[in-house]
């Protein structure tokens, strides 16, 4: 039977957003914690954050002033790698790059006891790549969770080739101490959750190149139950993320498959989104900074990008969109789910409604395909197919209209 390790401490590297976020779901635990970061002012500026973050909670009555500190006691600031030496878990989340993470875990196998669970935070990026960077890759898990990491639930476990079962186990077991709800996947890019969120995306862009603009997207999209449109969640994030990772994948893309360059356009012009006052939208105004402006230099921009491939842009409903938007999600379930990246179709709901904000009354995309039927679903994704041109690859709806052996 497999023995789970016993995990009492833990050391994150990384006191950013994300890092500062999973250290104070650490310590909710009552877990001691280690935060390290490379420098001493971004060390104070993520204390603070953890520190500002329990004054709120009890400014608020959501917890007392003594488990407050508490919980304050038991982290360990640092900007020495030798003060993880005794770590039972390791959790990294420094910047989205191979090469970065890499490093990180080179450094961490000399440093980390032997048994010690090192863990990656990373998105989309290969786990035994990062492994592969140690000479204990049977003790390397992936662990992303979603920003922000003390009030998203969802954690997408990530079993890399060499991942023992004991540390699997451990993974999940720590995840469900944090309060969180694991779900166990396989190492492919973009695991499950970034996967079918691209491929949804890339469907929107595909139909900003036939003929809506951004808001006509958003629109429909938010008419269905979505709290945001994949555009506005674009700004939201920040366009620079997924231009990062489209640069990643350049030199193995199809280079006959349909590529959009409409948000690389936009990245190259500095509109990242909300943090630099433009993207998909413009926020200049205070007064509808929360939301964006419609911006005619976007929509220019659009309609130029569809001249230069000869695209005759025509009217798109919000059916069409709709419809278009959600086959993608499925058809792309149905690749995740033949690939064994997720072991269950209902994993592929529980990610997008707890990671994604699909609409919970829909019950997530596998849910709302079973409810097309099956005549209907394989219909639409034929649809799909020729309406998304070369490079789409048609999944098997068996995968997730029923549960395969």
């Amino acid at each position: 039977m497999t023995q789970q390790v016993q995990v009492r401490s833990l050391a994150v590297i990384g006191a950013g957003t994300m890092g500062t976020g999973i250290a104070i779901t650490a310590l909710d635990a009552d877990l001691d914690v280690t935060l390290l970061e490379q420098d001493a002012a971004a060390l104070q500026c993520g204390a603070t954050r953890v520190r500002e973050h329990y004054a709120r909670r009890v400014a608020a009555g959501k917890v007392s002033a003594d488990r407050a500190a508490e919980c304050e006691s038991r982290l360990h600031a640092t900007t020495e790698w030798n003060a993880l030496a005794q770590a039972d878990l390791v959790i990294e989340a420094v910047y989205e790059d191979l090469a970065v993470k890499r490093d990180v875990f080179a450094r961490l196998d000399k440093i980390a006891k032997p048994g010690a669970i090192l863990a990656t935070n990373t998105s989309y990026l290969d786990v035994d790549a990062i492994a592969a960077a140690t000479s204990r890759p049977r003790d390397v898990v992936g662990l992303h969770f979603f920003s922000p990491a003390n009030v998203m639930r969802l954690v997408e476990v990530v079993r890399g080739a060499a991942t023992a079962p004991e540390v699997l186990l451990t993974a999940v077991e720590v995840a469900n101490r944090m309060g969180k709800l694991p779900v166990v996947t396989g190492n492919a890019f973009g695991f499950v959750g970034n996967r079918i969120f691209s491929a949804y995306r890339r469907q929107c862009e595909f139909m900003l190149e036939e003929g809506a603009m951004p808001e006509q997207v958003d629109s429909a999209l938010e008419a269905f139950g979505f709290a945001m449109g994949p555009f506005a969640v674009a700004d939201l994030s920040g366009l620079d993320i997924a231009w990062r990772m489209r640069q990643s994948q350049a030199a193995t893309r199809d280079p006959q498959a349909r590529y959009v360059r409409i948000p690389d356009m936009l990245c190259e012009a500095g509109r990242l989104g909300r943090k630099t006052g433009a993207g998909y939208y413009l926020y200049e105004d205070e007064a509808v900074k929360s939301r964006g402006q419609v911006d005619t230099r976007v929509h220019e921009l659009i309609a130029s990008a569809s001249a230069d491939k000869g695209i005759v842009r025509r009217t798109l409903g919000a059916d069409e969109i709709q419809r278009r938007a959600l086959l993608a999600m499925v058809n792309e379930a149905a690749l995740v789910l033949a690939e064994g990246v997720a072991q269950r179709a209902s994993d592929v709901d529980v990610v997008l409604l707890n990671g994604y904000g699909f609409p919970r009354a829909e019950g997530g995309p596998v849910t709302w395909a079973r409810h097309r039927g099956a005549l209907a679903l394989r219909a639409d994704l034929e649809w799909l197919a020729q309406v998304s041109g070369p490079g789409f690859v048609p999944g098997d709806p068996r995968h997730v209209l029923e549960e395969l052996a």
